[in-house]
Order: C-alpha cells, then sequence, then structure tokens
C-alpha cells in the first residue's frame, strides 16, 4: 500500500478503534466479567471525534481533493443538500432489526444526571456528527475505497471514476460500518452517486453532514436515540 493511502485511512482507523474499544467493554459488561455504568461508555464517545480530528489535521496536506471551493457551485450545492435530507428520510424509515448488525447502543445524553455535563456531550455528539465523520468517512469511502478497488494504486484513478464492481463493493462495506445495514447501504450508494455526478469530494461532505445534521435534529425532537 503506498504512502498516499495512509493519510486516508488513519483517520478512519482510529475512529474505528475506539468504537471496537467500547465495544469490547460492552461484551465484558453483558458477560458480567466487568460493571460499567451507561455514562461511562457515553463518557467515551469524544474520544471517537478527537482522534479523528488529529490525525486529520496532521494529514491535512494530503487531501488535494477536497476543494471547498466546489461548494460555490450552487445549482450542485442545492442539489447536495437535498440528496442529503433525502437520505435522512429514507434512513428513519429503514431502522429494521432484520437489517441491523447488533442492537443499536444509541446515544444518550439523558444518562447524565447534570445538565451542564449533558448540554456538552450533545454539542460534542453532533458536532462530531456533522462536522468531523462526513468529511473523516467521505475521505476514507468515496475518494480512497471507491478508487483501490478500481485500482490499488488507487492515487492514479480519477476522482468520480464509476465502475459496477467499486459501487457496489463500495457501498455494501459502508452499510457493513453501521447498524442499520441496508441503510447503511442506501446511503452510501446516494453519496457515491453524487460523487459520480460532480466529482467533487466536497458535494459528498456537504450531503453527508446534512444528512447527520438532520438526524441529530430528528432524535433529539423524538428521542429515539438508537438512531444515535
Amino acid at each position: 500500500m503506498n504512502d498516499k493511502a495512509w493519510p486516508r485511512i488513519v483517520p478512519f482507523a482510529l475512529f474505528m478503534a475506539v468504537i471496537g474499544l467500547e465495544e469490547g467493554l460492552r461484551f465484558m459488561d453483558g458477560k458480567a466479567w466487568i460493571a460499567v455504568q451507561d455514562s461511562t461508555f457515553a463518557l467515551l464517545y469524544p474520544l471517537r471525534p478527537l482522534v479523528a480530528v488529529i490525525a486529520l489535521f496532521l494529514c491535512r496536506r494530503a487531501y488535494t481533493e477536497l476543494r471547498w471551493a466546489d461548494l460555490k457551485r450552487r445549482g450542485q450545492t442545492v442539489g447536495s443538500i437535498a440528496l442529503g435530507l433525502a437520505v435522512f428520510a429514507l434512513w428513519i424509515n429503514m431502522d429494521w432489526t432484520f437489517g441491523a448488525l447488533s442492537e443499536p447502543p444509541g446515544f444518550n445524553p439523558g444518562v447524565f444526571s447534570n445538565p451542564d455535563l449533558r448540554l456538552a456531550m450533545t454539542v460534542v455528539r453532533i458536532g462530531s456528527a456533522v462536522l468531523i465523520v462526513p468529511i473523516m468517512e467521505e475521505i476514507f469511502w468515496r475518494s480512497f475505497i471507491l478508487r483501490y478497488v478500481i485500482n490499488p494504486d488507487f492515487a492514479k484513478v480519477p476522482l468520480g471514476t464509476f465502475t459496477w464492481i467499486s459501487f457496489l463493493v463500495g457501498a455494501v462495506l459502508f452499510g457493513l460500518a453501521h447498524h442499520f445495514i441496508l441503510a447503511g447501504i442506501m446511503a452510501g450508494m446516494a453519496y457515491s452517486w453524487l460523487l459520480y455526478r460532480t466529482r467533487s469530494l466536497a458535494h459528498c461532505v456537504l450531503a453527508h453532514a446534512v444528512t447527520n445534521l438532520a438526524l441529530a435534529a430528528f432524535v433529539l425532537n423524538t428521542e429515539k436515540w438508537w438512531f444515535w
């Protein structure tokens, strides 16, 4: 694997490593090997965006394909926002148990009795979902994985190059990285389609951020924490 791959892999890998730590603790708690309070699991959450944002910052010069100036294309920007909202609308109607890897633990700030801590953790959760996760995931999935499937020397593949194999493999893997697999596959297909249409990673980040922002507003309004 060439040196250009690591800046696109490491932020995502670190983020997933923290999730792996949490899942490991949940497993041991479920087996009664250790006792972990729900608030402790929630307090671990900030580690995810922290490790990701540090890695993204250190590798920032490598992401030449992420051109924020693309968002000046007003027509495409409106379309990206609309797509993000459409993915959200579909996602909240695809929480089928047969399409889930496991029971989603969710993120419920109500586990904190201190109102200031509850507010702070909610802000961290929204900030992570809207500002950090879309950048981290789009760099990994749409910039790296979609091109790597076509050619391991992915940098030689123009951003937004379409093949059925990369499209389907990328969507399925993206789905498997989420609790609601089928919803994840749907979202992966939508964001990839947007990349093929715009050839812009920035528009994928925007659409992804809009989806996550709408989902955050929905969860806070309905208290359907399993979507988080």
